[in-house]
This record gives structure tokens, sequence and C-alpha cells, in this order.
């Protein structure tokens, strides 16, 4: 570990330099006067006086230099049958006549445009038509529901939204344009204008004087050139769910997020420009937004824009026909999606079907891996597999193994060490310092490193309350762990998920690896439920594998002895129950805190980002046949 160590070490010492050299490999406008302005802590701002444009680093300077036919993007969608390729010089020609379309509705530096679409590569096109013209764009799930869309749109204030006619889910089509109706009738705040793009699966009635075909706009849009912006300007705002109800607009500023995307993209996961990179997620999230579009584009990759599932387009084998067919040496994904692969093919048959040989590492994040899903996925591609941590609020991996710079020895169940800049640290509920192996608040000392948020959108009180205030000087995770003696980090549970079991602190996590290591499971979650004679208990909900066909009351009996064995009669670990789902959002986070609402009978809310509401019903019918409140969700 020991370049490793040397590199981080100074990323904390010295971070002026250490940024400072990693900007050199973006075009600047303008060189910055302070590479970090601490004058106005704990309001951090990176590159400070710099002046650049993301677009043209993403785009206009692969061409320049001789890459435009290389291919930028690839669109793959087994949903509609479709194949498209983008070459660099393509895909710099839809941007620069897309962010004309923006420029001749009125839409200029500083202004926003709310991006609510499917998994097509005009997603990318508008983003990147965005950051062209100084415009911030903020990116939301195509399908989100109508009052979700409209706080979003209040909150933003965009002079335009940018939409499609449908989306494409396996087995249906989904129409988002009665969805943006709905949303801009309950906003408070009323775009000036929709561009829609018309899908043939399904097309949308234009709203006359508001809505503009995306066709006919880029056939007459004059081509818009990329305009200086300064690095601490906006990028972007994505928006995440926040604990008042009220979603909380992250904001990414262009210089600190281009260094260091730029710098994650051979350090960390170890691709040369030209190779293709995949992440398998939406571009509603926040890996969509750093790793489909800006890193991979600011690197000189061909990145992969999937419309499709793991499992079900058409089969199990989805991921491998996309990483052989494609030539992919990296794929980045959630656990959950290797889960849902292993319980339909737990042999991995499908994989004889396809030719891997090139492929060099999967990363996964978005959910904690399990031990037993990445020794699976070890052991049937033959290839490196990473768990790495990271949020919405940093944009790229607080902890990683970087594979570019050494191959550390891999621990299951942990995320692996620290990035450079992220100076981490584990406290206990009074802010003291814990040693290695105790679990407490995991909080990372400021300054952010370049990347992450400096604040939210119009909220820099919010910001301060929600991140800085319960630690001072420390930004706050919101996860709960430990780190061992060589410094790797495993995270538990969220704070919220530790729960006190007569006085005994447990964490889910730790009961959820226990239960995920039985052969029969292929997944499962853990939450504590209210109890009034030990305050709280541990419920667990699992999935079995596909075929197992045993007796689930032998399995749960086999599960509670299980639990008892590994981690002690003190876990009190007795109620758990077999059932056909989880509850997830659409990047596969499984919904824990929903659940627990349901089960002590609290007030919850419809989570926006539910993949399938029906689940929760589901759910609530089994915590009422264990005895507990079951209840439906208010209003």
């Amino acid at each position: 570990m020991q370049r490793y160590r040397e590199i981080y070490e100074r990323s904390l010492r010295d971070p002026e330099g250490f940024w400072g050299e990693a900007a050199e490999a973006i075009d600047w406008v303008r060189r910055w006067d302070r590479v970090l302005n601490a004058d106005n802590a704990p309001f951090y701002r990176w590159f400070d006086g710099g002046q650049l444009n993301t677009c043209y680093n993403a785009v206009d300077r692969h061409v320049e230099r001789g890459r435009g036919d290389q291919a930028a993007i690839i669109h793959d969608s087994p949903v509609t049958g479709s194949l498209r390729v983008l070459s660099y010089a393509e895909l710099a020609d839809e941007v620069r006549r897309f962010a004309g379309v923006l420029k001749r509705c009125g839409v200029g530096r500083g202004d926003r445009v709310i991006i609510y679409m499917p998994m097509v590569p005009e997603a990318l096109i508008a983003m990147l038509g965005c950051a062209r013209i100084g415009a911030i764009h903020s990116v939301v799930f195509g399908g989100f529901a109508s009052n979700e869309l409209a706080a979003r749109i209040d909150d933003a204030e965009p002079r335009l939204v940018v939409t499609a006619s449908c989306g494409i889910e396996p087995g249906r089509v989904v129409a988002y344009k009665p969805l943006l109706d709905g949303a801009i009738a309950l906003a408070r705040h009323k775009p000036e204008h929709c561009i829609i793009l018309q899908r043939p699966q399904l097309r949308a009635e234009l709203t006359a004087g508001r809505d503009l075909d995306w066709n006919e706009a880029m056939a007459a849009a004059e081509p818009a050139d990329w305009v200086p912006v300064a690095a601490t300007d906006p990028l972007y705002i994505l928006y995440t769910s926040g604990t008042t109800g009220q979603p909380k607009g992250i904001v990414r500023d262009n210089g600190g997020h281009a260094v260091a995307l730029h710098w994650t993209m051979k350090n960390i996961y170890n691709v040369d420009p030209g190779e293709v990179y995949w992440a398998a997620s939406d571009v509603g999230w926040v890996v969509g937004h750093s790793y489909i579009c800006y890193g991979p584009l600011l690197h000189g990759n061909t990145t992969i824009i999937y419309e499709g599932k793991p499992v079900g387009t058409p089969d199990a084998g989805a991921f491998w026909r996309v990483i052989a067919q494609h030539d992919v040496k990296v794929l980045f994904t959630a656990p959950t999606a290797f889960r849902a692969i292993k319980k339909e093919d737990p042999e991995g048959r499908l994989l004889g079907q396809y030719d891997l040989s090139r492929f060099r590492a999967l990363f996964l994040a978005g959910e904690r891996c399990d031990p037993d899903t990445l020794f699976w996925a070890r052991e049937r591609l033959g290839v490196p597999v990473i768990d790495h941590w990271w949020q919405t609020e940093t944009g790229w991996a607080i902890c990683a193994d970087p594979i570019g710079i050494e191959m550390l020895p891999v621990k299951p169940g942990s995320p692996s060490v620290p990035m450079p800049g992220y100076d981490l640290h584990i406290l206990d509920d009074e802010g003291r310092e814990l040693g290695a192996n105790q679990m407490g608040a995991i909080v990372i000392r400021t300054p952010l490193p370049p990347g992450c948020l400096p604040t939210l959108w119009n909220a820099d009180e919010r910001f301060v309350q929600a991140y800085l205030s319960r630690y001072p000087g420390y930004y706050l995770t919101g996860d709960a762990g430990h780190r061992d003696e060589d410094g790797y980090l495993f995270i538990m549970s969220r704070i919220d998920d530790v729960i006190n079991v007569a006085g005994h602190r447990l964490s889910t996590g730790a009961i959820e690896e226990v239960l995920a290591g039985h052969p029969d499971v292929a997944e499962c979650a853990v939450i504590g439920v209210a109890d009034s004679l030990k305050g709280e208990l541990p419920l667990g909900l699992v999935v079995l594998k596909a075929g197992v066909d045993r007796d689930g009351a032998v399995i749960c009996e086999e599960l509670v002895q299980k639990v008892r064995r590994e981690i002690g009669p003190v876990a009190a670990f007795k109620l758990v129950a077999v059932v056909k789902r989880l509850p997830k959002t659409r990047s596969g986070k499984i919904l824990r805190g929903t659940m627990k609402c349901i089960a002590d009978g609290t007030e919850w809310k419809m989570p926006a980002t539910i993949d399938d509401p029906a689940i929760l019903d589901e759910i609530a019918e089994t915590l009422r046949s264990l005895g507990y409140a079951g209840g439906r969700a208010a209003g």
C-alpha cells in the first residue's frame, strides 16, 4: 500500500499542490487565483478565479485533437431493440445545435433547465448543451410523479423543461407528457417552454405556444459556441430526498467537478482514453451524472447508455451480452443488480455464452456489498470486484480500491480506504475520536475535496444544519461504521439504522451480512422495530434464490440460529420472514426506513423514487403476519 499511502497523505498535507497538479489535465480559459479559497469557511471554493467550460472539456477538445471518429456514446436499448453509436464529432454537432435551441428559447448563463428524460442519448446532449452556454441543469428521473417534479420546478425555477414523450419499461410504455403537464399545473413557477423528444412508441400532444418538438427545434437551430464560466459557477443541481420531505438541491461546481472526475477515471477505475467504460445506472442518479456523462467524456472514454435491466431484458445474461458486444473494460453498477442476476442464475451458466476475456474490473456502489455477492461475482467473472462508497453529495468515491494507482488487498465487506482529499474519522456521540474496530459516526474533516457539494441550492443555512452542525469542522456522512487496523472502512448502516436492543448498540448491516451468507438467501434487509421491553428488536426480511424449494419456516429457523452463533444472543434476533421481493428505489437502494415506519405504524410518505409501489403492500402484509402494524401511507 506504499504508493497509495504516499499519494493519499500528500493530498491531506498539501491539498493545493495535489489538486493543482490534477487540474493540469483540464483545459482552462483562465488559470485560478487560488486552488482553495477558505476565506468564507465552511463555504470552501476550489479553483477560485479560474474559468473553463465543462462541455468543451468533455466534447470539443477530443475532436480538436484528432479523436472525432472515436465512439463517444453507445446507446444500447434492449427494451426497444435498437442500438445507436455517436462519435465525438457527431456528439459535438448535436450538442452545438441543442445549445443553439436553448439560446433561441432565451436560456442563458445561470438559468436553470430541468431535464426529465429516459435513458436516451438526448439526455446527455441536453446536459452538455446546458453546460456549453453556462446554464444550470437539473436532471429529474423520467417518470417521476407530478407532485415530486413540481417540487423541483418550484425550487429550481427553470426557464425550460426538456422531456420525452415516453419512457420504456419491460412490458410497458410510460407516458411522460401527462406527468409533466400535471407537474406544471401544480407548480407555482411556470416554465416558459418545454422541449419534447417524440419517441416512436408513443407520441405526445404538444401544448401550443409552450411546447417545442425536439427534432423540429434542432433542424432550425443555429449552432452555439461554448462560453467561459467561473470554476465556482454551478454546473448542475441534483435533488436528493430531505428528512423534512423538501428535496435538497445538491450543487455541483464546474471547476472542482471536472478536475476530480477526470482524476478518478485513471486512478480509481484504471481506464485509458478510448476504452469503453460502462456505468449501469440512470442519468437521474448522481452515478449517471458522474460516470455515464461527465467522467468518461472528460477523460475521452466511450460511455454506454443502457436502456434495460440486469434481468428480464431478455434474461440474466443481459450484462454479459453488453460487456462482450461493446468490449467493456470496466463496469460500475449496484450490488442489487448482481443480487438479481445471482437470484435468477445462481450458477452463472449464462456467462458461458459470452466472451468476457477483455473485461478487467467490476465496481459496485449504492448499497453495501455483502461478502457473499462479492465472492459470487469474483469467482464467476475472474476479475477484481471492488466495492466502493460515495454519496450524491460527494459526486465521486469517498473510499475505494484505487486500482489505477495500485491494487490493494480486497477485504470483503469493506469499500477499502479513503481516496485523496477525504480526511476520514470515526467519532462517538460526543465527538471523540474512536479507535480501531469501534463503531461510530463516519465523518470527513472539512474542507471536502474538489467535486463535492459546496452548498445546497439557495439554502446555505440548511447546508450547514444538515451536514456540518452536529460535529463542527466535519462533514456528517450519515453513515455509521468502523475502521480496522489497516485503515479499511466498514460501513455497517446509516446512523439511524444503528438499533438499541436492551442497551446494546447493534448494526443492522452486521446482521444482514450474516443472513446474506446463508446459501439459500439471494438478498435481505434488516430493520429495527419498536419493542416495549427491549426498546428495539431486529427484524429480517429475506428473498430466496431462484430454484430454492425448501420450507421457508425451516430456513427462517436456520437464519435465527446463524445470527445467534455469529453475533450472539445479545442481538435478540427472532423475527424473520421470507418475502418475494424487497422495496427499492430505481437505483437499487432498499427502502429500510419506509419499512420501519410501516412496522412501527408511524406516518410515512410513498418514496418518490420507488421502483414498484405495490411491493410495499406485500411487505405490509408480511409485517402484519409477524404482529406489526403494517400500516399504509399517510394520505
